[in-house]
């Protein structure tokens, strides 16, 4: 049996989402594992789960890892994007949904390998693809955009002050040879700049805009924000508390798209402030149980310091709309 991965803000995660014997419950980032087993463990017995992940070899783990709960049925494995949850959700006849979870972090097996190319402590393969067997590569992006689309990219999805630099050091680098490995681009990233260990190292921010271009990340996001709620409005039982959703974000561009759609969906008017009557007819649909968003404890981040920019955001459906 494998190891199992300590989940990021897993007490945080039950207390939010408060798994029930018998529930229904959808992980939509299964990754090692550990939020998806908790919640099997909380909601025994009769309690199921449907776990979702785009990245095959993920999935391999965790379906080896919990075996018994899937020769039981009690969780369903399925791959695919959190993206076209409800379509997954539909496919896969799973309801009615009592709470979802999304954790956006990487595991601990996709960051550790050299050969997914997602980190640069260890040379590896210029790759970051959630889903090697389709897409762009971190390496064919690199190598094949404009100065400009790569100076955009650092900017957008890195918040990299450097960006131009950066990307100006890109093309003339990949003019004499293919930039193809993981430590070539964090050289690159970090020419110039002053770095001692224990500060953030010179090339993360470029590292973390690369892999959010590659995979896509904030369009998914923004797709599956929607389909969470529909899909535990359509699960909601009028006799009992709301469906939840929980939603784990490692930064600031992906905490801003939950933390909007939460507050858009607890009100009941999203007119623009300068309209003296509403006229959106929109009524609110959630209730947030996060007014500011959990963080996770020092004695945490001090036991897995891959948590130390986790933010977790729940909210909670209204029921009898």
């Amino acid at each position: 049996m494998q190891t199992q991965h300590i989940p990021v803000m897993l007490a945080e995660v039950l207390r939010f989402l408060q798994p029930e014997p018998g529930g229904h419950y959808v992980d939509g980032t299964v990754g090692g594992g550990g939020h998806t087993a908790a919640i099997l463990a909380q909601s025994s017995p009769q309690g199921r789960v449907l776990g979702i992940d785009t990245d095959p070899q993920a999935l391999a783990r965790v379906r080896d890892l919990l075996a018994q709960e899937v020769q039981q049925g009690s969780l369903v494995l399925v791959q695919g994007n959190y993206s076209d949850l409800a379509r997954l959700v539909a496919q896969t006849d799973f309801g009615p949904v009592r709470g979802i979870v999304l954790d956006l972090g990487f595991s601990s097996d996709q960051m550790d390998d050299p050969e997914r190319g997602f980190s640069f402590s260890t040379d590896g393969p210029l790759d970051m693809r959630m889903n090697q067997t389709r897409g762009t590569s971190a390496a064919d992006l690199v190598n094949t955009a404009s100065e400009q689309e790569l100076a955009d990219i650092f900017w957008r999805y890195g918040e990299e002050n450097r960006a131009r630099q950066i990307a100006w050091r890109i093309i003339r680098a990949r003019e004499k040879s293919a930039i193809t490995r993981t430590t070539q681009l964090a050289q690159i990233a970090a020419t110039g700049v002053k770095y001692k260990p224990g500060m953030i190292h010179p090339a993360t921010r470029i590292f973390q805009a690369l892999r959010i271009a590659v995979n896509d990340e904030l369009r998914h996001l923004e797709e599956v924000l929607p389909q969470l709620l529909e899909v535990l409005l359509a699960g909601e039982d009028a006799t009992k508390r709301g469906g939840r959703m929980v939603v784990i974000s490692f930064h600031s561009l992906e905490d801003r798209l939950v933390k909007g759609f939460m507050r858009r969906e607890a009100s009941d008017c999203i007119c623009p402030p300068d309209l003296p009557v509403c006229v959106c007819q929109h009524r609110a649909r959630l209730r947030v149980l996060t007014p500011k968003p959990a963080t996770p404890t020092q004695q945490e981040i001090a036991a897995n310091p891959r948590a130390r920019s986790a933010k977790l955001r729940a909210a909670e459906t209204l029921i009898g709309l």
